[in-house]
């Protein structure tokens, strides 16, 4: 019988693997154990042929060395592309036909946005254009004097049939001796005279002059400017008990009495602190007034009282672009500004906080103006930035004003025209007459119902837009003013 070798006897491979293949103790391994001790050494001995530990080294070894030198690369700038700025013929100062126009003179000593306001006092009436005569100018106010003595008298007692009034708007013509440039600049506003035998117009333009036009002279010199105001004069009426007088209202602060009799315009009212808007005759002897600023407050002038100071002063809270005087209860006027529309107590005024009577709402834009129909008082018609011309009925001054028609109407004239401001035919209750953006240029006048009864142009004589519009009171006579400062007269 064979007998196992002696401790200490066979190769040392073989003894090692006998030793591994005890646990600690002495005692054998499993078969599980075993077999597990073989894989690790067939790995390691795998993972030495590979060098793995070799090849990490020389790398670790080589990333401690010197780095090579880095090359810093030329960035090309990137290519630009000049664009021109585009620039509109007017800019460029050449004409619709491309003929260029001549520079404008340069002007020694600084540039002055605005010009400074006119002293306190009246400004006597001597013609803001050099060329014009002393002599002319004198001949026109004595016509205007004249023109004014005659006392003013209706003869028509009872409206005329809408047929009949629309046959004597066809008959209203604009002929080339009634188009006239009678300011320098952009028309804000617009009067005509009550006289029963002349035709005499007035204008306000945007640098504070005040033009008269008699359409009857027959030396052809009948338009004289004066310059009463520094600033856009917003707002004229010839006095209802004085023709020879007419007020105008300035944003300068201040609201003047042109008085043919003092060859004056007179101070009626001064504002050092906010821009002046628009007025009405609040008294029907045209004594006191109620005067609109931008700022959303009101002022009750007396002109019997010494000075130029306001008898009472009140905060509408909102802008107020016009005021206009109920024509029958004239305790009662309107405002109108920003969105807010209202028709206010002169007797309930307070220096903060005045709440209107009634409110005119439905506008979603600013509000350019409101007026009471001349007549009753029981209608407003407002033109607001929406494009809508509004019909309110005011029969009631005690409760809600419905609106009664809405009118479409494109009233976005941009910054170059002055606003559109839709009003009354003081003959009538019932029509409206408003400038127009539509081509070929027109007038436009509207009935109540939003029916357009007829459209003033001439395809010879009207080629511009009339932002503002203003009736004879009782005669068929129609003047409207442009941003050239021409007036365009449409007359029987």
């Amino acid at each position: 019988m064979e007998q196992p070798p002696a401790r200490g006897s066979g190769a040392p491979g073989q003894q090692q693997q006998q030793q591994e293949e005890q646990d600690p103790s002495g005692a054998p391994l499993s078969a599980y154990e075993r077999q597990r001790l073989r894989n690790l050494r067939e790995n390691a001995a795998f993972l030495a042929s590979l060098q793995l530990f070799q090849s990490a080294a020389r790398l670790r070894r080589g990333a401690t060395g010197r780095r090579p030198a880095r090359v810093n690369r030329v960035k090309q700038a990137k290519a630009t592309v000049e664009t021109t700025l585009r620039r509109s013929m007017r800019l460029q100062r050449i004409d619709p036909l491309g003929v260029p126009l001549p520079e404008k003179p340069v002007l020694a000593g600084p540039a002055v946005e605005e010009q400074p306001r006119l002293p306190p006092g009246p400004v006597h009436m001597v013609a803001a254009d050099q060329d014009q005569t002393p002599e002319l100018t004198e001949e026109f106010l004595s016509e205007w004097a004249k023109i004014s003595q005659i006392e003013h008298q209706k003869t028509e007692t009872s409206l005329p049939h809408l047929e009949s009034y629309k046959a004597a708007l066809r008959g209203m013509v604009l002929q080339e001796d009634a188009v006239a440039k009678v300011v320098h600049t952009r028309i804000y506003s617009v009067a005509v005279h009550p006289s029963e035998s002349r035709t005499l117009v007035a204008a306000g333009d945007k640098e504070g002059h005040v033009g008269l036009w008699n359409l009857d002279c027959s030396s052809g010199e009948g338009a004289h400017a004066f310059l009463p105001h520094s600033r856009p004069v917003s707002c004229l009426q010839f006095s209802p008990v004085t023709p020879a007088h007419l007020l105008s209202l300035s944003h300068d602060g201040t609201l003047r009495c042109g008085d043919v009799a003092r060859t004056a315009f007179d101070e009626v009212y001064r504002n050092e602190e906010f821009a002046l808007s628009s007025f009405d005759f609040l008294a029907g002897d045209a004594s006191t007034l109620v005067v609109g600023m931008w700022d959303g407050r009101v002022a009750v002038v007396d002109k019997r009282t010494p000075g130029t100071s306001a008898e009472v002063s009140a905060d509408l809270n909102s802008v107020t672009r016009t005021v206009h005087v109920h024509p029958v209860s004239r305790q009662y006027f309107i405002a109108a500004g920003a969105r807010n529309v209202g028709i206010y107590d002169v007797r309930h005024l307070k220096e903060s906080g005045s709440q209107p009577v009634v409110p005119l709402v439905g506008h979603s834009k600013s509000v350019a103006s409101a007026y009471f129909s001349p007549v009753t008082g029981n209608r407003v018609v407002t033109t607001c930035a929406d494009d809508y011309l509004r019909i309110f009925g005011t029969h009631c001054l005690s409760s809600m004003a419905p609106i009664l028609t809405t009118i479409r109407h494109n009233n976005n004239t941009g910054r170059w025209l002055t606003r559109f401001r839709a009003v009354w035919d003081p003959k009538r209750d019932d029509c409206i007459v408003v400038g127009s953006m539509a081509r070929p240029r027109r007038v436009e006048v509207f009935h109540t119902t939003g029916e357009l009864l007829h459209s003033f142009s001439s395809a010879d004589y009207l080629g511009s837009v009339c932002s503002i519009n203003a009736w004879h009171p009782t005669r068929y006579i129609m003047a409207g003013g442009n941003s050239s400062g021409r007036l365009h007269v449409f007359k029987e």
